[in-house]
């Protein structure tokens, strides 16, 4: 059965959408009709691969290298997009880093890298994507926030900081690009059955499946279908929030 095409017409830009969370994400906005920018920041076989999978279903997509963190590659990247597709609609700050040291032994250097990515990544890209949604009548921000900000977690002070600093960029934005049409809202994944990169260390305990009242991981594609959501006509009328998809490990 046919998708029901909600975001035909509409121009999506996901960035870290090589694989995992960021790739589900790119390929179900491009299966409901959007043209896709599928971003990376320097794996380029990944991010042709996402390409190639939306193209040969049918979609349009294409794939631009851009460190996030970089504001004139991000502002190169923005205009790649528009001379390619006319526009940006939705934007997703999927990217981020991860990485588990703790506090005492973290250097300002590592952690003005996790900021620098998550946080100053997602403002960079919004001041580049947003005079485009106000020229096309609007548009929906969703950027990629995480459970460690609510309920902490060890040796990662730099992640949760970064997130909570999303958070709160992403309310602020939602009352100031309001008379603009342009929501801005969080999705806050829980632990997530993906592949782990070996920087983002070991599952802490809490997030185990034990630890998940629902005794699993989120698939990918709850998570997507989060993004989906709050991007697309039916959640035109919720900006400045933070959507939990935890399976119950952490309670709003």
């Amino acid at each position: 059965m046919a998708l029901e095409q909600s975001f035909a017409g509409k121009v999506a830009l996901v960035t870290g959408a090589g694989k995992n969370i960021g790739r589900r994400i790119a390929l179900d906005l491009a299966a409901r009709g959007a043209s896709v920018v599928v971003n990376g920041r320097g794996d380029r076989a990944a991010v042709e691969t996402v390409v190639g999978e939306i193209n040969q279903a049918g979609g349009q997509a294409i794939g631009l290298l851009a460190d996030v963190s970089d504001q004139a590659a991000t502002l190169k990247m923005v205009a790649d997009a528009v001379a390619a597709f006319g526009g940006i609609d939705v934007l997703v700050s999927n990217a981020g880093l991860r990485r588990q040291t703790p506090f005492l032994e973290m250097g300002l250097a590592e952690w003005r890298e996790i900021l620098s990515v998550a946080l100053d990544g997602a403002f960079i890209l919004a001041k580049a994507a947003v005079p485009h949604m106000i020229g096309r009548g609007g548009g929906a921000i969703v950027a990629l926030s995480g459970i460690s900000t609510h309920v902490g977690t060890l040796n990662r002070c730099h992640v949760s900081a970064s997130k909570a600093g999303l958070e709160g960029l992403m309310r602020a934005l939602a009352i100031e690009l309001a008379p603009h049409g342009i929501t801005c809202n969080c999705v806050a994944p829980g632990a997530v059955d993906t592949v782990r990169g070996a920087s983002a260390g070991v599952l802490p305990s809490a997030l185990a499946d034990k630890g998940v009242p629902l005794g699993r991981k989120a698939t990918v594609e709850e998570i997507s279908g989060a993004v989906r959501y709050l991007a697309g006509p039916e959640g035109r009328y919720i900006t400045g929030q933070t959507l939990h998809v935890n399976g119950g490990v952490f309670l709003t």
